[in-house]
């Protein structure tokens, strides 16, 4: 309903006539009510007369005040959502006898209007009781971020601290990241879980914010707690284990940054070939930290290139914690078996400014994409470096897609003619994804310093694109590479 105005302008037909809440809304979804209200109000004129046809003239008939007591539930739902102030107050009046109305009270908390802010803001503070502000809790947060939405959030906190932890489980596990956050802080401020059950929702969830806040507080109490060493070993076991073993790299990197303070730093060094950066920079960090010396470690890693059981990780730690020496123990790992190896070879020579356009050129035909693209981003800078007609090759059609799309890459960052040689030649493929990089590149074009002024080929290929151009555009690109209009 929240996507399709008029399924919305249906349900409040259907309410209108009467049909009962929880068969015209998912009463559960936050979106329908929030949606109910806003096209009810916006659609005021069109429902006002299904509703109660006495009420055209809005809330100075003087019946008005007796009508809203009349009503049912379905129809004082679309009166808590009117666009007369005056009537949704008394609608709120009226509403106590109908705990389905709750989540429209909810959204009235936020109204623009104090006297029906008031109202409902009485009603919500005597009504809500623990069932419904578990409920309620998405709503409530959805509506706590608009203007004067503060007094439903403040609420709901009230309300929650006096649950049990296992009444907030479901809150916990939330599909609104908005509501998990929520409910992770207030659980924390009560303390109510211990550091392993913090740091199990750390690995688990998979919202950055919920992985630090839980992350930082497991710790945090960890310090706090007093207990003998065992205890103190113990705990630190029970908070560090699923931290180490989060997929979020974020996440392992505070369990890896713990190890220091835990004086544990054997454990961070299997991290120091982590597949993340963080990771790694940490573990190199803990490492230190305790006298190791970790890019030594990854030298001698590096120094069997036919190793079958190097990590890809060792190969970029070298390049991240050694110097432009370590260069040649890199060179060799372009030829390693491993594809994850060589892609982070050349990854590590880019980042010791060591790629060499002419040795790296072979990799562009490698079978695996992830090598290519490393190798791709390696060469764009020395792009022009390279022989035009051997990338023109690697873009025709019986090429493997993943080169072609490297091939061009390169080939518009080569610039000039050859760029816009390319480019035109792709605008009819097969590939949507090259025809569309293909359109672009042509469109962005500008001669450059190498292109001859006057070049008839020039004016060729701009012509066989003038469908990517006004006529104003065409001309001036012309112009631009010394051609007439």
């Amino acid at each position: 309903m929240r996507e399709d105005t008029q399924g919305t302008n249906t349900a409040a037909a259907r309410l209108a006539q009467g049909a009962a809440l929880q068969d015209v809304l998912a009463v559960a979804d936050p979106g329908d009510w929030l949606a109910l209200d806003a096209a009810v109000r916006d659609a005021a004129w069109w429902y006002r007369a299904q509703l109660m046809p006495e009420w055209k003239d809005g809330a100075s008939s003087p019946g008005l005040p007796d009508d809203l007591a009349r009503l049912g539930e379905s129809r004082l739902a679309l009166a808590l959502c009117h666009r007369d102030g005056r009537i949704r107050e008394r609608a709120i009046r009226s509403s106590a006898r109908y705990p389905g109305l709750l989540p429209l009270i909810v959204i009235r908390c936020a109204d623009w209007a104090e006297p029906v802010r008031t109202c409902a803001r009485e009603l919500l503070r005597t009504t809500l009781d623990m069932d419904q502000a578990v409920s309620l809790a998405p709503l409530i947060v959805s509506v706590g971020r608009r203007d004067r939405g503060g007094f439903g959030t403040d609420l709901l906190g009230t309300v929650l601290r006096q649950a049990p932890p296992g009444r907030l489980a479901a809150l916990f596990v939330a599909p609104d990241r908005a509501v998990r956050r929520f409910v992770r802080r207030l659980a924390i401020e009560q303390r109510m879980l211990g550091p392993a059950e913090l740091a199990r929702a750390a690995a688990r969830d998979e919202d950055a914010v919920i992985q630090d806040l839980c992350a930082t507080a497991a710790l945090a109490m960890l310090r706090d707690e007093d207990g003998g060493e065992d205890a103190r070993d113990e705990a630190y076991d029970a908070v560090l284990t699923p931290l180490l073993a989060a997929r979020n790299p974020r996440t392992r990197a505070t369990g890896v940054t713990a190890l220091r303070g835990a004086g544990r730093p054997v454990q961070a060094e299997p991290f120091l070939n982590d597949r993340s950066a963080l990771v790694r920079a940490c573990a190199r960090y803990v490492v230190r930290q305790h006298g190791g010396d970790p890019t030594a470690g990854y030298r001698e890693r590096c120094l069997a290139p036919d190793d079958p059981e190097l990590p890809p990780g060792a190969v970029i730690g070298l390049a991240e914690g050694g110097d432009r020496a370590d260069g040649e123990l890199l060179w060799p790992l372009l030829a390693h078996p491993a594809a994850g190896v060589r892609a982070q070879a050349v990854a590590g020579l880019r980042a010791l400014d060591l790629a060499d356009a002419e040795r790296l050129r072979p990799l562009l035909d490698d079978p695996v994409p992830a090598v290519v693209r490393e190798t791709t981003t390696a060469l764009l800078p020395s792009a022009g470096q390279l022989p035009a007609d051997w990338l023109l090759e690697r873009i025709e059609a019986q090429r493997p897609r993943h080169i072609r799309l490297a091939a061009f890459r390169l080939l518009d960052a080569y610039g000039g003619i050859v760029a816009l040689r390319a480019a035109v030649g792709l605008m009819e493929d097969p590939d949507l994804k090259l025809r569309t990089w293909a359109g672009q590149s042509v469109q962005r074009w500008h001669p450059s310093a190498g292109v001859r002024p006057g070049d008839p080929e020039v004016g060729e290929l701009l012509d066989r694109s003038r469908h990517l151009f006004s006529d104003y555009v065409l001309r001036r690109r012309k112009w631009e590479a010394g051609l007439a209009g």
